[in-house]
């Protein structure tokens, strides 16, 4: 079998869900796979490196405000907390299926600002899981397999499908 049949796209059944910044090449890992997910990690370190240095630029305005050392230590333990927490959220979306994850958490609307205070941790969190995969490829993946046994099931089930007969041999 050729690369060329082997990766071929089938067009009937369920297609696969996009990634950001992979689409569909999460599949088969062709189309730049490889080079995208070193993109995705490298760009997400240098985005959390900035950062770090955007958030060390605020700390030394506090510093020259001189609001005390109570501040300081409350505004440093404010970022890592909000960090970690984002870094969590953020690596559960990645490796556990939506409704699995939604239901050891409800949905909170008021946690989104700490999310955005800790952008860190979520950037370090894309970092971490691209040195494995794509952010997110294997719940992604682990749906696809589903939705396509669940049609294969169907597909084969029907009575009377032409599609799920095997073709007869001429004689002649």
């Amino acid at each position: 079998m050729s690369d060329e049949t082997r990766h071929a796209p089938d067009r009937s059944g369920p297609e696969p869900a996009p990634i950001r910044f992979f689409g569909t090449t999460w599949v088969h890992h062709d189309g730049g796979y490889g080079l995208r997910r070193a993109g995705v990690a490298v760009g997400s370190l240098a985005l959390a490196a900035a950062g770090a240095v955007v958030l060390r630029f605020a700390f030394q305005g506090l510093e020259i405000a001189e609001v005390g050392s109570f501040l300081n230590v409350l505004v440093v333990a404010c970022f890592a907390v909000c960090s970690a927490v984002a870094f969590r959220r953020t690596w559960e979306r990645l490796t556990r299926p939506a409704a699995e994850a939604a239901a050891d958490r409800p949905a909170d609307r008021s946690a989104q600002s700490l999310l955005l205070i800790g952008f860190i941790g979520s950037l370090l969190a894309y970092f971490c899981r691209a040195l494995v995969e794509a952010p997110g490829e294997g719940v992604r993946r682990a749906e696809y397999e589903e939705e396509r046994a669940r049609y294969e099931r169907r597909r084969t089930a029907r009575t009377g499908n032409p599609a799920g007969k095997k073709a007869k041999k001429k004689r002649g």
